[in-house]
């Protein structure tokens, strides 16, 4: 059984690690933005926080309708493998059609999704937020926007290349990505080589501008790639209308899945900030500890989905059902080692968010990572269980779980510890750990319902 589960782990980590470390990447942008907006003080911090959280609501809901892509294309090439050339091709066109559909659904949601962002930032003053904190997330929203359409742009790609399982390119990009935005954080903040000095504005105007630039990149990268550039077609006007609706098919539930995860942590915000900007600040801080950490179950889940997807093309559930006990048996030996962390040296992780930040909300952010320590475990699982599912092409059972989990279970706990009982930003934190631990448990158990009910394969790309 330990050789079973070295040789999945190893499989697993072939496509999980170069992914995971993307998503660390990729998260040290957000980070780099955090820690200085913490720089500029405890007002700026709230307010960029804010401003995140809402751009991260829309994006990663815009994420979730392209990210069935990378299934799609797994479970084509999967077959394309198994079958003759006369029988079924080279797949190619298949492949070709799905990236098509990807970016028209990436097109039209980056779109809308920049407008609903700045209708969300218009309705601030109304949700009990403090108004300097309003004024100058509003503008940073608004230089926020924009990079919306490019980063989804990147996204479909991304999911182009993983589920073609060569995702390589991706880490190179994004590492090199972190550099730009540092320094163009640095000059648009301060005003450097004769720009003006926009503060937190220019943290956002950064932001977008790395958006665009990682797209650029990463399609060229997967342009010079043999195996990818024949297969890489973004002319729109040619996507079929029938794959797109698929597409939406797959995606709207998965959108509706990470939408309710986020707008559960969004609302947890508002919360939080109903206590006061040190209260903001705090949640802030800690809930960018638990990003950076989620990044490992968002690299897990998309892996074990991808190769949920090729099981099951090739008619092997009981290698699908061993995918689940191995990705969260490596989330479980990543968690415990940072909540060691956490528990032992809880100034030293925090310092760089709240290093200039009031005592207050250094207390208040140390009491949250008690919580966060066991928090991480749940969070984890549940999001690899939103993938296992996803590789079943059953994401509308991820989006009715998380309903029951974070708005019938999570948030009325989080209000109730909160309020009732007066422990204000730990009692949300309490709740959300409620919320993640009970969603969790439903969606590992439906996934091994669905695959003891009878064999289930993935349905054939439609072009």
């Amino acid at each position: 059984m330990l050789t079973a589960l070295l040789r999945d782990s190893r499989a697993l980590g072939v496509l999980a690690v170069p992914l995971i470390l993307t998503q660390l990447a990729q998260v040290a942008l957000t980070t780099t933005d955090t820690v200085m907006m913490g720089l500029l003080g405890t007002t700026e911090l709230a307010a960029g926080g804010l401003a995140i959280v809402i751009f991260n609501q829309i994006r990663t809901m815009g994420v979730g309708l392209v990210t069935s892509v990378g299934n799609r294309i797994a479970a084509a090439a999967a077959r394309a493998e198994q079958t003759t050339a006369g029988t079924h091709g080279d797949g190619t066109e298949d492949v070709r059609g799905i990236v098509r559909a990807g970016m028209a659904v990436a097109t039209l949601a980056g779109v809308a999704g920049a407008l609903v962002m700045i209708l969300i930032g218009q309705t601030l003053p109304l949700l009990g937020q403090d108004a300097g904190v309003v004024d100058l997330a509003q503008t940073m929203i608004h230089a926020l926007a924009p990079g919306l359409l490019p980063c989804l742009w990147f996204q479909t790609i991304r999911q182009f290349t993983v589920g073609m399982r060569r995702p390589q390119a991706l880490l190179q990009i994004t590492l090199v990505s972190i550099a730009v935005n540092a320094g163009l954080n640095w000059i648009l903040i301060h005003g450097n080589f004769g720009l003006p000095k926009l503060g937190l504005t220019g943290i956002g105007i950064a932001t977008s501008s790395v958006h665009l630039l990682s797209f650029l990149a990463l399609h060229l990268a997967a342009k010079r790639d043999s195996q990818l550039a024949p297969l890489l077609t973004l002319n729109l006007t040619r996507a079929d209308a029938a794959t797109v609706k698929h597409l939406l098919a797959l995606g709207t539930p998965i959108a509706a899945t990470y939408g309710s995860e986020a707008g559960f942590f969004s609302v947890t915000a508002l919360m939080a900030g109903s206590f006061g900007p040190d209260a903001l600040a705090a949640h802030t801080a800690v809930n960018q500890l638990v990003y950076i950490v989620f990044q490992v179950a968002v690299g897990l889940s998309h892996a074990a989905s991808i190769n949920v997807s090729r099981e099951l093309a090739l008619d092997n559930p009981e290698g699908a059902r061993r995918i689940k006990n191995t990705a969260l048996a490596c989330a479980a030996a990543v968690m415990a080692v940072v909540g060691t962390v956490y528990l032992t040296l809880p100034r030293l992780v925090l310092s760089p968010f709240l290093e200039t930040g009031s005592d207050q909300a250094l207390t208040i952010a140390t009491h949250l990572l008690i919580v966060t320590t066991f928090l991480q475990f749940f969070d984890c699982a549940q999001n690899i269980g939103v993938g296992l599912l996803r590789g079943l092409d059953d994401t509308k059972s991820g989006f009715r779980i998380t309903l029951i989990g974070y708005w019938a279970i999570g948030l009325p706990a989080s209000w109730l510890l909160a309020h009732a009982l007066n422990l204000d930003t730990l009692g949300i934190w309490l709740g959300l750990l409620t919320g993640l631990a009970a969603t969790a448990l439903l969606l590992l158990r439906r996934y091994s319902t669905a695959l003891g009910k009878s064999p289930i394969t993935t349905a054939p790309a439609t072009t």
